[in-house]
């Protein structure tokens, strides 16, 4: 189901936007600008934390129950090269669904190129 709208909350404050979700999937964009980059002029890794973190969230959510909220227990993100200004795309996945554990992954894309992998695990919380 395409989306194309701007995530609520912190990561809508970063300018994050849901491009498309599926069934145990995710992708997500992000447009760099200056307000996203450490002193050395490249992506911040928080930045790019959060926009994994918020993609594989999205993924968890459309395989999960109507009352149940993905919540991090674990993440880990692999930097692979610097990001810079321009535009961002993260694809995540759900790998492994289990009764209270979800892990799923996620790759940064910018021009054709990877900046980012990470993994995570979700425990879903029920409300």
């Amino acid at each position: 189901m395409a989306n194309d709208t701007t995530t609520g909350g912190f990561a809508g404050s970063l300018g994050i936007r849901v491009d498309d979700t599926d069934d145990g999937g995710a992708r997500l964009g992000l447009d760099v600008t200056d307000e996203h980059l450490n002193p050395a002029g490249t992506l911040h890794g928080g930045v790019l934390a959060t926009l994994v973190d918020t993609a594989m969230g999205q993924a968890v959510r459309t395989v999960s129950g109507e009352g149940d909220v993905p919540a991090t227990s674990q993440l880990t993100v692999t930097y692979l090269r610097p990001g810079k200004p321009g535009h961002v795309t993260v694809t995540a996945s759900v790998r492994t669904r289990g009764e209270h554990l979800t892990v799923c992954e996620a790759d940064v894309e910018q021009e054709g190129t990877a900046i980012a992998h990470a993994v995570a695990t979700f425990a879903l919380l029920h409300s």
